[in-house]
């Protein structure tokens, strides 16, 4: 870990230990969730019951798990945290085959995302979220140097959230584009796009390499109803896009045309949290591993169905 700017080692390691396939660097989020499963609609002034858990989370530090969990060997974080839950994030981390460097920040805690997933047959999920020291990376916490060793790069959307993040993200990105470094972004939140505006993200998406847009944000970004018209449209700005259509698969796009339409696995979902991180990583390891977008994709909703199985949004721990 690192306090402030002043880390004190180099879990990024370096070219000469590189693994000969390159290593995936991650640069996001690192934040605990609180998960509470609830049955039925929540209503003002009620007292529900519900089974409530604490877990690591966080898009980025999700999508490093899962990448490490499908067999990518050397998988690398770039996160910030608080002191409160910097030991036990780097741990759980560490556990899933993640070599973190996290900077600790002296003055915000670590990020909390409140999950309320309904329990019911949707399992799907509402949250409410506290970035704390989790958008407040900036390009000071960058070095060049973690780029040594590296074959792809990925960035959490949720950096271009917050302008110390933003600016981290350019920062990482023009280091990436400088060494020949494939960049992937997947945009995070429909939400959160809406209050950073199209306009400024797709300016910002025009150097990247992939995009994993969810159906909602695919449709938001390209200003469509049907997400596949949406991947088309998205995929002349980027020249790979990869739309996550939860139980529906996805859809993989080049060059204004859709290619494929991988199917999802039928599962029954406990818990949504996590499953499009859980297709990032999948789909990252896949793609690093040689495999083709469309046999990536589906190693991609693969993961996202076992997501979707547990609780939580990182992939389960043997052992």
């Amino acid at each position: 870990m690192t306090a402030g700017r002043r880390p004190t080692s180099d879990p990024a390691g370096s070219a000469a230990t590189a693994r000969p396939n390159g290593a995936l660097l991650v640069v996001g989020d690192v934040v605990t969730d609180v998960v509470a499963r609830h049955r039925g609609p929540l209503a003002a002034g009620t007292d529900p019951a519900a089974a409530i858990r604490t877990v690591p989370g966080g898009a980025g530090a999700n999508v490093a798990c899962w990448a490490a969990h499908a067999g990518c060997a050397d998988v690398r974080l770039l996160g910030r945290v608080g002191t409160d839950a910097a030991t036990w994030h780097e741990r759980e981390l560490v556990g899933a085959g993640v070599r973190p460097r996290l900077v600790v920040d002296p003055g915000a805690a670590t990020g909390t995302v409140i999950c309320l997933v309904d329990a019911g047959a949707s399992a799907e999920r509402t949250f409410l979220t506290d970035s704390g020291a989790s958008l407040r990376l900036e390009p000071a916490d960058w070095s060049d140097t973690l780029l040594d060793g590296v074959a792809r790069l990925h960035l959490s959307g949720y950096l271009l959230f917050s302008e110390p993040s933003r600016a981290l993200a350019a920062t990482a990105l023009e280091a990436a584009r400088a060494r020949g470094v494939p960049v992937s972004l997947d945009p995070a939140s429909a939400g959160f796009l809406e209050v950073l505006g199209v306009d400024r993200f797709l300016t910002f998406a025009a150097g990247l390499d992939i995009l994993l847009p969810s159906r909602d944000e695919a449709c938001l970004l390209a200003e469509l109803s049907d997400p596949a018209d949406a991947a088309a449209r998205l995929s002349r700005h980027v020249p790979l896009v990869v739309a996550k259509l939860g139980a529906d698969g996805a859809l993989v796009a080049r060059s204004g045309a859709v290619l494929a339409h991988v199917p999802a696995p039928a599962v029954t979902p406990r818990d949504t949290t996590g499953a499009g991180d859980a297709f990032t990583g999948a789909f990252l390891a896949a793609l690093a591993a040689g495999a083709d977008p469309g046999a990536a994709a589906a190693a991609g909703c693969r993961a996202g169905a076992r997501a979707v199985e547990g609780v939580g949004g990182r992939p389960p721990v043997s052992g």
